[in-house]
């Protein structure tokens, strides 16, 4: 027994030791774990709380668009965008104000949101999606060496079609009917790569190409 003592007297007096030397760094790092669960944690309850707050936004958003009110849909998407801009919903309502603001006939507003998207969206189809709009809205305001900048680089091969037939499109107002002819066959090629049911694209651009035959320079 007077061992057993004596053993566990020399483990404690180790033990002594040991944290005499070590314990203030166990302390401290016990310290900084519970801190960061706590950080974390409220880190988790921050993002949640805005995804929450812009998703009721964007349902707003999507009611505007729904009923036309270009005003509503635009007061929506800017808080969404000043607020919570680091959210999936800012792209979203972006674009979906953009549509609603064209609808109306307002050129300036339809491009705010726009540009935005392609600046800041974090997938690259949001953004070539974002630039094809652009460049649609700077070609319906008569403005086509805006829209040809914008289209200077291709998008990403699923926007293949609405890439070749805009950029079709700005080349004739921009009077380069045969670089329009190119794009546009190049745009029925790609719609008649993929049959989509019900999908006219094919049937529209070739009436396009079409009127071009005898307009060659």
């Amino acid at each position: 027994m007077a061992v057993y003592d004596l053993e566990e007297q020399e483990q404690l007096a180790e033990l002594k030791a040991w944290w005499a030397q070590y314990g203030g760094i166990v302390t401290a790092v016990a310290v900084i774990a519970a801190v960061a669960s706590v950080g974390w944690q409220g880190w988790q309850w921050y993002q949640r709380k805005q995804s929450a707050e812009a998703a009721a936004l964007y349902s707003v958003v999507q009611k505007a668009v729904v009923e036309n009110d270009a005003a509503a849909a635009r007061q929506a998407t800017g808080q969404i965008l000043e607020n919570f801009s680091g959210t999936v919903y800012a792209p979203l309502s972006a674009l979906m104000s953009a549509k609603v603001q064209q609808a109306a006939g307002d050129a300036s507003n339809a491009a705010l949101p726009l540009e935005w998207v392609t600046q800041n969206a974090a997938e690259p189809v949001m953004r070539d999606i974002a630039r094809l709009r652009l460049a649609a809205v700077r070609l319906d305001a008569g403005d086509a060496s805006a829209a040809l900048a914008l289209l200077a680089e291709p998008p990403s091969e699923t926007l293949n079609v609405r890439y070749y037939d805009l950029r079709g499109d700005a080349l004739v107002v921009d009077g380069k009917i045969d670089e329009a002819r190119a794009a546009y066959q190049k745009a029925l090629d790609a719609a008649n790569a993929v049959v989509v049911p019900g999908d006219r694209s094919a049937e529209i651009i070739r009436i396009k190409l079409d009127a071009l035959m005898g307009g060659a320079r």
